[in-house]
C-alpha cells in the first residue's frame, strides 16, 4: 500500500515489483517506473495516429519569462484527469527552464516557438535526466489514450516591457499555483514607460481581446478602424466595448502593444502553422 500511494500504480503491479526486488521499496519503485515507461512506449506505438483534438493550454509566468504550451489528448474526460494536467505542468516547466537558459537580449523582448519534436526532446525536471518524450510515454501508459505535445511559445522581457496574459475556461494547476490551465490562451507584449497599478488588469483585458477576436497582426494606431472581419488588433472593435477600437482603448493607458501570441486548443491549419 505504501508503494501504491507513492507511485499510483496498481496493487498487483506494486506487489509484483516488491516480489521481484526482494521487498526493497526503492528498487521496487525504480522497477515500476522502468516497466511503466516500456509499457507506455508500446501503448504509445499502438495508439499513435489516433486523433488528439482535446487537451489543455497551460500558461506559466516566472519573473520576466512567460510560457504558453499545448498538450493534446483524445477526450475531454482525460483532459480533466489530474495525471494529464500534471503532464501539462511538466511540459510548461520544461519550456520555462529552456526559456530561462537562453541568453537575454537586454534591449528588447524575445519570443520563440517550439514545435512538437523540439518539445519532446526538452530535458525534464531539475535533474534533467529524462526528456518530456519519456513523461509523455508514462502518461499514455497510465491513461490509455493517444496524446501529443503539440507546441510551446515563450516570451522574455527586459525592464520597460510587460506581458499581459489570459486563459479562457480556467482551471488552476494541481500543485503549481502560478500555472493556469484552459482551452484558449493569449500573451500580449506591451512596452510601458512606467509601472502602473492597473497593469495586470489591463494585460488581462488585452489577452481577453486576443482570445475573443483572434487578430492576425498588431497593426498601428494610424490604421483606419475596421469592422467584425478586421484582422489587425488595434483596428478591431474592442471586445468589451465595441463602440471604440482596441487602439482607442489602449492609447490613453500609456502602454503600446508590440506583439502577441494566441493558442486555441486543437486548432489546425494556418493559425497553428503561423507560429
Amino acid at each position: 500500500m505504501k508503494l501504491r500511494r507513492k507511485t499510483g500504480y496498481s496493487f498487483v503491479n506494486c506487489k509484483k515489483a516488491l516480489e521481484t526486488c526482494g521487498g526493497d521499496l526503492k528498487q521496487a519503485e525504480s522497477w515500476l517506473h522502468e516497466k511503466a515507461q516500456k509499457e507506455g512506449w508500446s501503448k504509445a506505438a499502438k495508439l499513435h495516429g489516433r486523433k488528439t483534438k482535446e487537451g489543455l493550454i497551460g500558461l506559466l509566468q516566472e519573473g520576466n519569462s512567460t510560457v504558453l504550451v499545448e498538450v493534446n489528448c483524445e477526450t475531454d474526460f482525460v483532459a480533466r484527469n489530474l495525471k494529464f494536467q500534471q503532464l501539462v505542468q511538466q511540459v510548461a516547466l520544461g519550456t520555462m527552464l529552456h526559456c530561462q537558459s537562453l541568453k537575454d537580449q537586454l534591449s528588447t523582448y524575445s519570443k520563440g516557438f517550439l514545435n512538437s519534436s523540439e518539445l519532446s526532446e526538452l530535458p525534464f525536471g531539475p535533474e534533467r535526466k529524462g526528456s518530456l518524450k519519456d513523461q509523455l510515454a508514462l502518461a499514455i501508459g497510465k491513461l490509455g489514450e493517444n496524446m501529443t505535445l503539440k507546441r510551446a511559445a515563450w516570451v522574455k522581457v527586459p525592464n520597460g516591457f510587460y506581458v499581459g496574459s489570459y486563459v479562457h475556461g480556467t482551471m488552476h494547476s494541481p500543485s503549481l499555483h502560478n500555472l493556469v490551465l484552459g482551452k484558449y490562451g493569449a500573451l500580449v507584449i506591451c512596452e510601458i514607460s512606467e509601472w502602473k497599478a492597473n497593469l495586470e488588469e489591463l494585460g488581462r483585458r488585452l489577452g481577453q481581446h486576443v482570445v475573443g477576436m483572434a487578430p492576425l497582426s498588431v497593426g498601428s494606431l494610424d490604421d483606419e478602424p475596421g469592422g467584425e472581419t478586421e484582422t489587425k488588433m488595434l483596428s478591431q472593435p474592442y471586445l468589451l466595448d465595441p463602440s471604440i477600437t482596441l487602439g482607442q482603448y489602449v492609447q490613453p493607458q500609456g502602454v503600446s502593444v508590440v506583439d502577441f501570441v494566441r493558442f486555441e486548443c486543437g486548432e489546425e491549419g494556418e493559425a497553428a502553422e503561423a507560429e
